[in-house]
């Protein structure tokens, strides 16, 4: 199955880790969401702050957009971002209801929707960050059959979130912020690949 979304929460030191993970990662990549804890007065300005030091457009996700390859996606700061399907193609929904640990948005909110809707053509990474926002949604992603990452402690600011996960079972990989965009973009190639390999075989 091809990746059709890339999920990545992230709170405490989540700006430096995403501009590291980004320019790490090509622009022929399926949609980038992303979750980051943030006040709601500086969401868009973490948007356009991305939007400078990466090569994807950067854009605050907006209700009822659809979901465009080689765009990032920045949920705003005063509403959990989801996703949602509008015939066959996949489209934001943003919901403004109560906090979910504590935040609005939050990461939980955002892999829940995409183990939801997208199952098994997603692939998920929760980066550094307190608390355990994120955890229980990366698992729920891994258990629809999804690739997950966490962060590995040694280059998370705070290890809280990665942590949480892996005490669930939640990730199956580790990695450095370093390393994980090429994880990522190898993980979606091949996805990629072995799909157009699966669909030029002969029927039986």
């Amino acid at each position: 199955m091809p990746v059709r979304v890339v999920a990545v929460g992230a709170s405490t030191g989540g700006p430096e880790a995403l501009v590291t993970l980004l320019k790490s990662l090509s622009v022929a990549l399926p949609p980038i969401l992303i979750t980051q804890h943030i006040a709601p007065r500086l969401a868009l300005s973490f948007a356009r702050y991305l939007g400078r030091h990466v090569p994807q457009d950067v854009e605050e996700a907006r209700h009822g957009a659809e979901l465009e390859s080689g765009c990032v996606y920045v949920a705003p700061g005063h509403a959990h971002f989801k996703v949602a399907k509008r015939g066959d193609r996949l489209v934001v929904q943003l919901d403004g209801g109560e906090a979910v640990n504590r935040h609005r948005p939050s990461v939980d909110v955002l892999f829940d929707s995409v183990a939801a809707v997208v199952g098994g053509g997603a692939v998920g990474a929760l980066l550094t960050g307190m608390g355990r926002d994120g955890a229980q949604g990366l698992w729920a992603m891994r258990q629809r059959g999804a690739r997950t990452w966490v962060q590995d402690e040694a280059s998370c600011v705070v290890f809280g979130m990665p942590r949480q996960a892996l005490a669930l079972g939640a990730a199956t990989d580790v990695s450095s912020i370093s390393r994980l965009g090429k994880a990522l973009q190898d993980h979606c190639t091949r996805m990629s690949g072995c799909a157009a390999e699966a669909g030029t075989r002969a029927p039986a």
